[in-house]
């Protein structure tokens, strides 16, 4: 049981690029940052995102009021630590209560030199958000001065502009072995989380996890059973080194793709990408797969999406869509061995839905 973390009131502010500016009580490290706010609509799973590097550049805010009751346990980490710019609650609990828990949210981001925010109306900013989209916004623990803040959230530059995947992605390749390996895997890594490669282990694939530019030459030399691309952060038009990868061994390979990967695989086959207005980050997102007609919940983390008009003479085909907004959640390829999916089938956090999206990438690379 984690020790309650001490009440300390120090002062914090947010600042939005549309002039608002509200003041609450700070938590986690001191000082400024600055990203795109977007709000995630989960009512659990705060570690998984904070540690979800598909949120390099942004400030993360949950729109369940109550954050931090179960506290921090490692074995819920997505990656090496926390990825979130900033934090933005309405209430912390600062004493938490879970047989798993090793300590408590503010001491968490104090770790990572990660500000929070909390006592302000996220429910107020949320609806901001759906209505405007999401906007640029500066967060500062400590002291602060209002007019620089919103000058910085006006000036710092869009997500659009920023290389992301960079900072989140291995520099080195990384082997991962399988129980009962039997198929050799190439991971592109944009930003993966670790719940895509427990997925594939337990499915008895060993991973050789490399770069987002990993020369597509190094990877034939490799001699993969099949090649997978992962989740990632920003805009995918920026991430032209896998865009040309996957251009070189589409088809030469089984190749599936998630979320990032999902943007990626339509950009190299020549379809196009658009920003959401505020984006798709929840556990509770209904997705309709039109190969068996079923209807599920799926987890979701993307600010971009797949253009479904752009995707004639791609050799694409839509095998999912989102039945809140009609955007694309999934595709294949009509001649060659491809499969993507949008949403996070690895959940963490969310519904196990999804799962079968590995058992599919297992069974074509079998029978190729």
């Amino acid at each position: 049981m984690a020790i309650p973390d001490e009440v300390d009131e120090v002062k914090a502010a947010l600042a939005i690029e549309d002039g608002t500016f509200v003041e609450g009580r700070g938590f986690g490290a001191e000082g400024y940052v600055e990203g795109e706010l977007v709000f995630n609509t989960s009512m659990t799973g705060y570690v998984e995102a904070l540690t979800d590097p598909s949120y390099a550049g942004q400030i993360l805010m949950m729109t369940y009021p109550l954050i931090g009751n179960y506290g921090v346990c490692e074995e819920d980490f997505e990656s090496d630590g926390v990825k979130v710019e900033g934090f933005v609650v309405r209430e912390l609990c600062r004493d938490p209560s879970n047989w798993r828990c090793t300590k408590g949210l503010d001491g968490f981001l104090k770790e990572y030199d990660i500000p929070g925010i909390e006592g302000i109306d996220t429910r107020a900013l949320t609806k901001k958000t759906r209505v405007y989209g999401a906007m640029k916004a500066v967060l500062a623990v400590g002291d602060y001065d209002k007019g620089k803040m919103l000058r910085r959230a006006v000036e710092q530059p869009s997500i659009t502009e920023l290389d992301l995947v960079d900072r989140v992605c291995v520099s080195e390749p990384k082997r991962f072995e399988a129980e009962r390996g039997k198929y050799e895997i190439v991971l592109i890594d944009c930003g993966i989380k670790m719940s895509i490669i427990r997925q594939l282990l337990k499915r008895n694939m060993n991973l050789t996890l490399v770069p987002y530019d990993y020369p597509p030459e190094k990877i034939r030399e490799l001699d993969p059973d099949g090649v997978f691309v992962s989740n990632g952060p920003g805009d995918p038009a920026r991430v032209k080194p896998t865009i040309e990868t996957i251009k070189a061994l589409a088809g030469d390979f089984p190749m599936a793709g998630i979320c990032l990967g999902n943007q990626l695989v339509a950009l190299a086959l020549g379809g196009k990408t658009f920003k959401l207005k505020f984006g798709h980050r929840g556990a509770n997102q209904p997705v309709k797969d039109f190969e068996t007609g079923r209807v599920f919940i799926s987890s979701q983390n993307h600010g971009f999406a797949v253009d479904e008009g752009s995707l004639k003479g791609t050799g694409l085909e839509v095998t999912q869509i989102n039945l809140n907004d009609r955007t694309v959640e999934g595709m294949k390829h009509k001649d060659v061995p491809l499969i993507t999916v949008q949403y996070h089938p690895e959940a963490g956090p969310g519904p196990h839905d999804t799962y079968f999206f590995f058992d599919r990438f297992r069974e074509m690379v079998g029978e190729y």
